[in-house]
């Protein structure tokens, strides 16, 4: 399927893009039946990868460090940066307590040619369908990660909206899962 995105750069004409989306609807066609957005021509995706931090990641190294560890997320972001220019990556790095914000970003990183979205949504992992249909509305590549494994923690947390709708999902290795994601992210 052939997707338009109209993109419009401060004051400038429209660009018009396209971008190729792999359906799960058509399992039949192989890897070399789809093209890659670069291979259009006029298209260019950038080497930025987005990391969006949900609500209270902002308090790690303090919240629960027994749970997520002793790393600030600054201390993550710094571990993240040095990894990113060894893959040759771009980082954008943000942190909200606010599920609209998480959303308006993931519309900018469409909107700006990202090249992928790590997204550690915290608790709205577990509540948000918003972030499921954002997360299915855009043509990205979303990867989601946690520090700790859901799955071995509260019932409540086995259930993930975003892990429903993301490619793909890493999780249990404290702050190289965060690595993890961005090197699956620059193979994408």
């Amino acid at each position: 399927m052939r997707r338009a995105i109209f993109h419009r750069h401060r004051n400038q004409t429209p660009i018009l893009r396209f971008t190729l989306v792999r359906q799960p609807s058509c399992p039949h066609l192989d890897e070399a039946s789809w093209l890659q957005a670069d291979q259009i021509k006029g298209y260019s995706m950038s080497d930025t990868v987005y990391v969006l931090n949900g609500p209270n990641l902002n308090l790690l190294g303090v919240r629960e460090p027994e749970i997520y560890g002793a790393d600030t997320l600054d201390e993550i972001a710094g571990g993240l940066e040095d990894k990113a220019k060894a893959l040759g990556l771009e980082l954008e790095v943000r942190q909200s307590n606010h599920e609209g914000h998480l959303i308006d970003w993931m519309h900018e990183a469409q909107a700006e040619g990202a090249k992928a979205i790590i997204l550690n949504a915290g608790a709205l992992t577990h509540t948000s369908l918003a972030l499921y249909d954002a997360i299915r509305g855009i043509a990205l590549p979303v990867i989601e990660v946690h520090l700790s494994n859901p799955h071995a923690r509260e019932t409540y947390r086995h259930k993930s909206f975003v892990g429903m709708a993301a490619t793909g999902s890493i999780s249990g290795f404290g702050p190289l899962s965060y690595e993890l994601a961005l090197e699956a992210a620059a193979k994408l």
